[in-house]
């Protein structure tokens, strides 16, 4: 990733807005474009993303595109910041293009609903197993890092020189981006931690207290560990900032969207329309049916995904999922 060459952003959401913004300041040339074309004319107009990042200005560095051949006409790095229902169409569009020298990576967090499949087995599926392929993820707020607030990520790929170059696009004095080559891990601790984190929600809605939500992100690890583990993940990676890192974050802070869900349906809201309130994907609902299939599949116990995804997805009683936990057969923790 050269000074010279423009990196492109597919996804002009509160996250992917924020990556483009610290590119541009750290010197890149950024281009930004939206599968939703209706997002784009205020971009331009405005200069900022006064949707989901108002009073932060864009930098003279990113220009917001219309068209995604104008992109793929000039970048050969790429970043996917989109939905992850909406990951395999936004790369179906990409590889019409036919981009030459393509490297590709992504800051979006989930699995492939219908199938289960972790992003970078689509992205394989869909470019072929030629592109350098990266993943971005970690304990991240979108407005704090557009702001300027200390950060720290991971950063896997497939390709060393890739991670190397994506992390020193993105380092600057508030910014910094560690490298692995994990990329099972870090993409599994950036999808389970959102199911954890509805569940942290719903419990201190419920006005369960410090303890509980201590043992649900603790427990929660156990079972993002368990699944990645079955995944090929490595241990370390999700007790590192892609997995412990990402989920105490998302699930002690209200500026999570999973965990405001959890306020929500604590209180009594039904999931539509406690969705909707919140204006944005929430990915723990989506990612609750993911693993719930998959847990099931390859035969993990998963139980607080489970009582989540009961929740979420057959319409259980918050107390009722509760209570069905506390009542699991004592066991060893080990």
């Amino acid at each position: 990733m050269t000074t010279t060459a423009p990196i492109g952003i597919l996804g002009a959401g509160s996250w992917g807005t924020a990556l483009a913004i610290l590119l541009a300041r750290n010197g890149r040339s950024v281009r930004l474009w939206s599968v939703d074309q209706n997002e784009l004319p205020p971009l331009i107009a405005d200069h900022e993303n006064r949707q989901y990042l108002p009073g932060i200005p864009f930098p003279a560095a990113l220009a917001v595109e219309t068209r995604l051949e104008e992109i793929t006409a000039v970048v050969n790095d790429v970043l996917v910041v989109v939905p992850s229902h909406g990951f395999r169409t936004t790369l179906k569009l990409l590889a019409a293009q036919k981009p030459k020298n393509l490297r590709l990576a992504w800051a979006t967090k989930g699995f492939e609903h219908d199938s289960g499949k972790l992003l970078h087995q689509v992205a394989t599926e869909e470019l072929g197993s030629q592109p350098p392929l990266a993943v971005l993820s970690g304990p991240t707020f979108a407005r704090e890092v557009a702001a300027g607030m200390p950060t720290a990520v991971t950063i896997a790929a497939n390709d060393p020189p890739f991670a190397r170059d994506l992390a020193e696009a993105l380092h600057n004095r508030s910014f910094r981006a560690y490298t692995s080559d994990d990329m099972a891990g870090v993409e599994v601790g950036g999808a389970v931690k959102n199911i954890i984190a509805i569940g942290c929600g719903i419990s201190d809605g419920l006005k369960f207290g410090a303890n509980a939500r201590a043992a649900l992100i603790t427990r929660g690890l156990a079972e993002i560990t368990r699944l990645g583990l079955k995944l090929g993940a490595r241990a370390e990676t999700l007790q590192g900032l892609a997995g412990l890192g990402d989920l105490v974050l998302t699930c002690t802070d209200d500026q999570s969207r999973n965990r405001r869900l959890g306020l929500a349906l604590a209180a009594g809201n039904d999931v539509k329309s406690s969705a909707r309130d919140i204006g944005q994907v929430v990915e723990g609902v989506y990612a609750a049916e993911a693993v719930h299939l998959l847990a099931h599949r390859l035969d993990v116990e998963m139980p607080i995904t489970e009582q989540v995804y009961r929740i979420l997805h057959q319409g259980v009683a918050p107390r009722a999922a509760v209570e069905a936990l506390m009542a699991r057969a004592l066991k060893s923790e080990a």
